[in-house]
Order: C-alpha cells, then sequence, then structure tokens
C-alpha cells in the first residue's frame, strides 16, 4: 500500500494538536495547515466531512535529500492528512518509502525508511 493510515477515538481537532506535538518531538515542524473542507466552502463547493492537510518538514532531513537528489523535492515537504469518514477520525500519510521509489536513487532509500518509521510512530502516538 502506498499509505499509513490509522483511526483515533479523537476529534479532528485533538488529533491534529496531539500530532503536531508528536512531530515537533521529532523535530518535524507543520509549515502549513490546509484545510480543505473550508477552501471548498469558500470556492461554492460543499465536501460532508472534514479535511486537513498538513505539511511537514524536518529541515535536517530536507538538506540531506535535497542535496543527494533534487528531484525529492517534488515530494516535499512530507503530507499527512487528518479527516473524518464515517463518523471516525483517521491519520495517514503516503509512504515516504513508497515515493522515493519514483526517483530510482538506492542511496536514499535507507533515509526515506528512516523518516517514514519517525513520521509512522509520530502518528501511532498521536491516536493514544
Amino acid at each position: 500500500m502506498f499509505h499509513y493510515t490509522v483511526e483515533t477515538n479523537k476529534s479532528l481537532e485533538e488529533a491534529v494538536q496531539t500530532l503536531e506535538e508528536q512531530l515537533k518531538e521529532e523535530k518535524f515542524g507543520v509549515l502549513w495547515q490546509f484545510d480543505i473542507k473550508e477552501t471548498l466552502e469558500k470556492k461554492g463547493f460543499e465536501l460532508d466531512h472534514p479535511f486537513r492537510v498538513l505539511e511537514v518538514c524536518n529541515p535536517k532531513e530536507a538538506q540531506r535529500v535535497l542535496s543527494q537528489n533534487p528531484m525529492v523535492g517534488y515530494f516535499l515537504p512530507c503530507k499527512i492528512v487528518v479527516y473524518e469518514d464515517n463518523h471516525r477520525t483517521k491519520i495517514g500519510l503516503p509512504k515516504p518509502t513508497t515515493l522515493i521509489q519514483m526517483v530510482d536513487d538506492e542511496a536514499l532509500k535507507g533515509i526515506a525508511e528512516d523518516i517514514e518509521k519517525r513520521l509512522i510512530a509520530c502518528i501511532d502516538k498521536s491516536v493514544e
């Protein structure tokens, strides 16, 4: 699967707040949040459930991968989504190990595995 997704009993707002705290512990900052539902409503379209995209970055890791291969910039910053589906809050991300396969650079595989492991740990800790 190209993604990692989990469910939590927390509200969307609680999940986002806890996730931000966990990301900070791993030195990932949330650059910005994109509230898709709100943006669509402003444009006259409706989405029947909240859907938030968090753009997250660890500057040290970004510098490391971009120095190795600038094509990785197409995937940066990392995205984590928090949304409601059937009245359940879900948190997920596209797996960095899956994305990195597209640039065909074996030297980046280990870095992607490390970043993925750390981001998944942040997600897992935020659902508890």
